[in-house]
């Protein structure tokens, strides 16, 4: 054993427990372990380090440049970006990604996948971010997803600027389908995407149906060409936020035939929560698909930030937790089982996606946890339970990365009249 985490408390075991760490992943659980290196969790939570699945990197920190998102709106948002984009900079996007990716890794991700604009006929974001990749390998790693901001077939070239991605290096091909200018190019949208990820490999990860509108309705189409090609467990459907308009019969139907297909589902509380309902006027819908009952259903659901700091959501700091809390709120997950499902999200069912594991409820999951083989990427909270750190949302202590220490943060202590104050019961 390099390291041992001393005193350490695992969700789900009862007591507490030694973790023993040794050539990148965990070699034993059990008391009293020694080793060269030794930190102490101090009778607190333990648990696997999370995967941010779903962010835009080379937007981030843009928000307000060069003009701010005074309605708030994914339109908007979009139509801001298309004239930041013409000024990016190989130097513009590494100063931005660079200062950013600490934030993400001091809360605990040592997993990101994001998605980089391919409207761009130099691709200059993209090959930024293929740079930046190889050198942060060691403390995060990235996936990079192919994806046409403004369509494949509306914009002229898209589907070959996509395709170029591809071959320059990208992990992922993405698609928006709902953006496309008819229904028809949205059909063609899906069946390109995961037509080339059939041909070369490659998973999906396409941003479909992220409206209120009842009638957009390419899921179906995802789950129809995935099945197809036998492409289950390989393709993740983003946003699906059309899912909480339709009526609960075509609901109920899609559902059915998502997990049939074997898709994965990645929701996007923060984003969501303020891009969607825009239209509405009373009651105001809460911008989600139907996290629970596709939960219930058996099908995989992650969840992701989307963004930071950009024109599409001006807040955000990189952490995982923040989108857990809205999720919890919005999503209607405060009960106690519900709950249960947040940290996986952030986690386990995370990992999975980006491991191309085909999911059945909770089959599929293994390999990523608390358990001896499994990889030491890890988290040491100042808190002993997963409801604490999503109360008080507190910083991480320890981020171990294959087993090393990547981030450490110094214990945060208020004192109110000389007393220090816990936050805990």
């Amino acid at each position: 054993m390099d390291l041992v985490i001393k005193d350490a408390r695992i969700t789900g075991r009862e007591g507490r427990v030694d973790i023993g760490l040794g050539g990148g992943k965990i070699v034993a659980l059990e008391p009293n372990l020694k080793a060269p290196q030794e930190i102490s969790a101090e009778g607190n939570l333990v648990s696997p380090s999370f995967y941010e699945i779903h962010i835009h990197l080379d937007a981030i920190l843009t928000e307000g440049d060069p003009r701010p998102n005074r309605s708030g709106s994914l339109w908007e948002g979009i139509a801001i970006w298309s004239e930041r984009v013409k000024r990016l900079t190989r130097e513009d996007v590494r100063e931005r990604v660079l200062k950013a990716l600490p934030w993400f890794v001091a809360h605990g991700v040592t997993h990101i996948r994001t998605h980089v604009d391919t409207c761009d006929p130099s691709l200059t974001a993209l090959k930024a971010l293929l740079e930046i990749k190889r050198e942060v390998a060691e403390w995060i790693e990235i996936q990079i997803v192919a994806f046409p901001q403004l369509g494949m077939f509306s914009w002229e070239g898209g589907d070959e600027l996509v395709r170029r991605a591809v071959e320059l290096g990208a992990d992922v091909v993405g698609g928006i389908p709902h953006y496309e200018i008819t229904r028809e190019y949205g059909v063609q949208n899906v069946k390109f995407a995961l037509e080339l990820a059939h041909q070369t490999g490659l998973p999906v990860d396409i941003h479909c149906d992220e409206t209120d509108d009842e009638q957009s309705r390419f899921l179906e189409t995802m789950a129809a060409e995935t099945l197809r090609l036998k492409l289950s467990g390989r393709v993740a459907a983003s946003h699906t936020t059309a899912m909480h308009s339709y009526n609960n019969a075509y609901a109920d139907k899609i559902i059915g035939n998502v997990r049939r297909a074997g898709l994965h589902v990645i929701c996007n509380p923060p984003d969501n929560s303020v891009l969607q309902g825009r239209f509405d006027h009373y009651p105001i819908r809460r911008g989600l698909t139907r996290v629970k009952e596709l939960l219930a259903a058996g099908v995989n659901v992650a969840a992701g930030h989307d963004s930071v700091m950009d024109p599409w959501y001006p807040m955000g700091k990189g952490d995982p937790l923040h989108t857990a809390f809205v999720l919890l709120h919005y999503g209607l997950m405060s009960g106690r089982d519900d709950r249960a499902h947040l940290f996986p999200m952030l986690s386990s069912r995370a990992a999975a996606i980006w491991n191309n594991r085909l999911v059945r409820g909770s089959e599929g999951l293994e390999g990523h946890g608390l358990a001896v083989g499994n990889p030491a990427d890890l988290i040491v909270w100042p808190v002993p339970t997963e409801d604490d750190a999503l109360r008080i949302l507190p910083m991480r202590r320890y981020v171990l990365k294959r087993g090393r220490v990547v981030a450490e943060t110094r214990p945060e202590i208020a004192r109110v009249e000389g007393q220090e104050v816990r936050f805990l019961r």
